[in-house]
């Protein structure tokens, strides 16, 4: 029998309606004689208000004990999911990321996959039951709840497609497939029928919110195909494959924005050898992930030194510089929340010239000053002020000829 799995993300189970709509296309799939798995978010805004009562508490709260706290969401969604499928006749049962279970890192609150054991949900799928897991969570060291990081149930359900090699994996969300840039921002965008593993996971990385990043990269690696669909319309979505599958290669695939990103400089840090490598080494033991770096050298012997983070990582960040902060010898930290980082992403850049030239013109054009430049192979990032983020976007969609006719 074929085997799939669906994931449902926090907009289509945001309420008793939307779970009863999902568990009608569960039903649809299991009725067609497939095996079916489940993966869902929490309820909409759930998480949001769990993350609040944790902060508010404490800013620099235990992360093992924020993870038992957000992980609750999901719990609740897939009991209430499991009971929605049996009302219907469907042979349903809820599963925890830490009964199966998902093994993970001890980076709690951003926690990585290590293993999934598929064997239970494998013998329950050939019960002819719907396996109903909650997302985003999973079992980390000391038998602790770890949580995978904001999006993480695409994560979990691309790991559970590779666990259980299932035919594909189709995420569900409030979007129908995946645009060249955010419709809300630019009602010209338009939808692509497909998109390579790798332009997606650069532009799930540099802020598109339709997947999470890592559930991209877990796909490449275990070669599982995934589909962007609609949970309230019935319509092709967008498929990740493979770039040989693609034939018409678009120099430019996708602008992608990203607000919750933090800049921050050390002023004057003395040129030496390293330096560098104590700051950065902090805040990767404080869990802390660096973004985009830029270093100014000046003839005195010092340096300013510059990079991004998330915003919600700004305490942590603060706290791990103010540790090091006699080793280093800086003589002070500059703090900037009011930036976004724009991105445009293809793979035709790889064999096509002029792309950041295009960018850095059409922002100029606008006045729009860069204030960071990072590139990779397909993909070339700026980071600005953020209220110019919007008339970024707009400018750049136009300039590399991404509107729809």
């Amino acid at each position: 029998m074929p085997r799939i799995v669906m994931k449902f993300g926090g907009t289509s189970v945001a309420d008793l309606d939307c779970i009863r709509n999902v568990a009608q296309r569960v039903k649809r799939e299991a009725d067609a004689g497939n095996q079916v798995a489940v993966v869902v978010s929490a309820m909409s805004g759930t998480t949001n208000q769990l993350v609040a009562w944790c902060q508010s508490l404490d800013a620099l709260h235990d992360p093992m004990e924020y993870d038992t706290v957000v992980a609750t969401g999901e719990q609740v969604t897939a009991g209430l999911l499991a009971i929605a499928l049996q009302k219907i006749g469907v042979p349903a049962r809820s599963w925890q990321g830490w009964q199966l279970p998902i093994r993970t890192n001890d980076a709690h609150g951003k926690a990585r996959i290590l293993e999934v054991d598929g064997a239970p949900l494998i013998a329950s799928l050939e019960r002819g039951q719907v396996a109903v897991v909650a997302g985003f969570q999973g079992l980390g060291p000391g038998d602790r709840i770890a949580t995978l990081g904001r999006g993480g149930s695409d994560t979990s359900a691309v790991a559970l497609a590779a666990a259980l090699k299932a035919d594909r994996c189709d995420i569900y969300t409030d979007v129908d497939g995946i645009y060249t840039t955010d419709p809300r921002i630019v009602p010209k965008a338009k939808k692509l029928a497909k998109i390579s593993y790798e332009e997606m996971l650069e532009l799930a990385s540099v802020g598109a919110k339709v997947l999470q990043s890592r559930s991209v990269e877990l796909a490449m690696n275990e070669r599982v195909r995934i589909q962007v669909l609609s949970s309230f319309q019935d319509i092709p979505g967008t498929l990740v494959v493979d770039e040989d599958e693609i034939v018409e290669k678009e120099v430019v695939s996708g602008i992608a924005y990203a607000r919750d990103e933090a800049k921050i400089t050390l002023r004057n840090v003395p040129d030496r050898p390293g330096v560098a490598a104590t700051i950065f080494g902090k805040l990767a033991e404080d869990n802390v992930n660096v973004d985009m770096i830029v270093q100014n050298v000046s003839a005195d012997g010092t340096t300013d030194m510059t990079f991004t983070i998330g915003k919600a990582d700004l305490p942590r960040a603060q706290a791990a510089l103010a540790a090091i902060k006699d080793q280093v010898g800086n003589s002070e930290v500059l703090i900037d929340p009011n930036v976004a980082k724009i991105s445009v992403v293809g793979v035709g850049m790889r064999s096509h010239t002029g792309v950041a030239n295009t960018m850095f013109r059409a922002l100029a054009d606008k006045a729009i000053n860069i204030q960071v430049i990072s590139t990779s192979e397909i993909k070339v990032s700026v980071l600005i002020s953020a209220e110019y983020a919007e008339l970024a976007v707009r400018a750049l969609h136009t300039a590399y000829g991404l509107d729809a006719d």
